[in-house]
């Protein structure tokens, strides 16, 4: 199977496993496909064990923000059958695909995993104005993960400044995007 919905390069989705939904990226180096995840994460575990993943295209960036830092609910995912293979994807996208997931590498932090396509299937195109404050708010997530972990000032300041693009660049949703991150990363301090 092509891969038609990835470009070149890293492709931020919000990827889903059995019960599982959070903000990804899938790298497609001239049609080789991987995933790095850290260990400990749900994500990780669901491939090991499961050795499917599947990518899920939206664009809303309270989604990106929400997946990142908490579950959803059992009825924001659909079944799909492939071949005899149950998988889940989200129920509200535009597209999706799924991938034969297999782990290629492993070190004491990551795996790297080789992603073979299975079934993509496009269910709601619509175009996308590229949104600087969108971007910026998946940027800002992605850094949040890992400042939440081990506190590093320099992801502190991208955080900062993808939080000025966002309120800048973006519109309603792109704000209350940012005001969800803040609130997660607040509390975040507080447990510790």
């Amino acid at each position: 199977m092509a891969v038609g919905l990835l470009a070149e390069g890293i492709n931020e989705v919000i990827a889903t496993t059995e019960g599982n939904a959070a903000p990804m990226g899938i790298i497609n180096r001239s049609g080789s496909l991987h995933m790095v995840l850290f260990w400990g994460s749900h994500t990780s575990r669901n491939i090991v064990r499961d050795r499917w993943v599947v990518a899920n295209f939206v664009f809303d960036p309270v989604l990106y923000v929400r997946t990142a830092f908490e579950d959803l609910p059992q009825e924001a995912f659909v079944r799909e059958e492939i071949d005899g293979l149950l998988v889940s994807r989200l129920r509200d996208v535009e597209a999706w695909a799924a991938f034969a997931a297999s782990v290629e590498r492993s070190s004491d932090e990551a795996i790297i995993v080789r992603l073979i396509p299975l079934k993509e299937e496009v269910l709601d195109l619509q175009l996308h104005p590229v949104n600087r404050g969108f971007y910026s708010i998946v940027d800002a997530t992605v850094h949040a993960t890992r400042y939440i972990r081990n506190r590093d000032p320099w992801l502190g300041r991208l955080i900062e400044h993808h939080s000025r693009l966002a309120r800048k660049c973006g519109g309603p949703r792109e704000w209350e995007a940012l005001e969800l991150l803040e609130r997660y990363m607040m509390n975040s301090q507080i447990e510790e």
